[in-house]
């Protein structure tokens, strides 16, 4: 069977286990049957909602024998918060939150996530220092953006 298969297959199985407003991020699956599920959800994923959604998944995968002799493992987190931002949904999760952008040409560009469309962010950020610091925005296209990560601040 195939990553590909094995993925999609997981992938039906998780669906009914999705409940209020938790939502698939990604899923990998190493060549040990190392099934990890990174699932996130617009109002925080606990790690309760974790532990029961690993256990009901990996209760009907062993009862289907989708592996030979249970020989799987099943991991099931939210993404790190140093994961990329994969998904239109995490990035309105994150509106207000400060975000470094990388773009297709290598630049970055940091600033307070203001709103998201289907096509775009726009961000909020300051340029100069002090009297001469100025508020700007930008408007980013998904296309332009090649990778995002909220920044943490202590």
């Amino acid at each position: 069977m195939s990553r590909e298969d094995q993925i999609e297959i997981v992938q039906k199985l998780l669906h009914p286990l999705l409940t209020d407003d938790i939502f698939l991020v990604d899923i990998k699956i190493k060549p040990i049957n190392n099934i990890k599920i990174y699932l996130d959800a617009d109002s925080g994923l606990g790690i309760e909602k974790c532990i029961k959604i690993n256990r009901a998944l990996y209760k009907i995968m062993e009862e289907m024998g989708i592996y030979p002799e249970g020989d799987f493992s099943l991991e099931v987190s939210s993404p790190g918060i140093e994961e990329p931002l994969k998904l239109y949904r995490q990035y309105v999760k994150n509106t207000g939150r400060d975000l470094e952008v990388t773009l297709n040409d290598a630049s970055t560009q940091s600033g307070k996530l203001l709103g998201v469309t289907e096509n775009e962010i726009v961000i909020e950020f300051t340029e100069g220092k002090n009297k001469k610091a100025v508020v700007r925005q930008s408007t980013i296209p998904f296309t332009e953006i090649k990778e995002t990560v909220v920044l943490i601040k202590f």
